[in-house]
């Protein structure tokens, strides 16, 4: 009986250790994105630069989560609720680590943007980018405390990003046809949204995940999604 407790007990480590390690990601992976938001609103080359030079350390902790899983799932074959605890955890993983991948892009664009002529379209960047930290930090708080109704909160409001990117978008066409100077300046701005857009997407797909993972089921009906005016900037 003792020697079952002891499995039991060490089982569990496991999947509170993976977790944990995930929640550590993820708080890395925010802390990259709002370095590289303020390197684009700031002008700020030498931060754009550090944070894609430090986009090897998501990479790091994806792959040591990705082995702890893979050990987890030869040695212990879970079952049930567990095996959805894995599954949500490996799926989580990937994402965030793509996260961290748009930060590092954001910090590129923000080195290439500062050597332009300032715009004060940058200041939408920040609004939309305190905007998807604000789901990103919500939804690592539903993973942590396994909340679904959290999760579900942020599901819904990705489309209040799309919103903006969407009018932000077109401010950005009509200011480069106003003006050809500004076209540099402005395609930096574009593809800077459109990550920061993306980001709000894989928020949302954390929340699914979640969601799953506490109920067993994904949020019912459709994402809510606002009109695109795009799909070609990135994919």
């Amino acid at each position: 009986m003792r020697e079952n407790q002891h499995i039991v007990k060490s089982y569990d480590e496991e999947l509170h250790h993976i977790s944990t390690r995930i929640i550590e990601m993820g708080g890395l992976a925010e802390a990259q994105l709002a370095n590289a938001i303020e390197s684009v609103v700031k002008r700020n080359a030498p931060l754009g630069a550090e944070t894609d030079e430090r986009d090897a350390q998501v990479d790091a902790m994806e792959r040591e989560i990705d082995e702890a899983i893979i050990r987890l799932l030869a040695r212990r074959q879970p079952m049930a609720d567990d095996l959805r605890q894995v599954l949500a955890a490996l799926k989580i993983v990937g994402i965030l680590e793509r996260v961290g991948d748009y930060a590092a892009h954001i910090g590129k664009r923000a080195v290439e943007l500062a050597r332009d002529r300032e715009t004060p379209a940058v200041l939408v960047i920040g609004r939309m980018g305190k905007m998807v930290r604000d789901l990103l930090g919500d939804v690592l708080g539903a993973y942590a405390r396994r909340d679904p109704e959290l999760a579900l909160s942020v599901w819904r409001r990705d489309q209040d990003i799309d919103q903006l990117y969407a009018s932000f978008f077109r401010e950005l066409l009509t200011a480069m046809a106003e003006d050809p100077k500004n076209i540099n300046a402005c395609m930096h701005l574009l593809f800077i949204a459109k990550y920061i857009e993306r980001v709000g997407d894989f928020a949302t797909n954390i929340a699914e995940n979640v969601h799953f993972l506490v109920l067993g089921v994904m949020p019912a009906g459709k994402r809510p999604k606002a009109n695109k005016t795009d799909s070609t900037i990135v994919s």
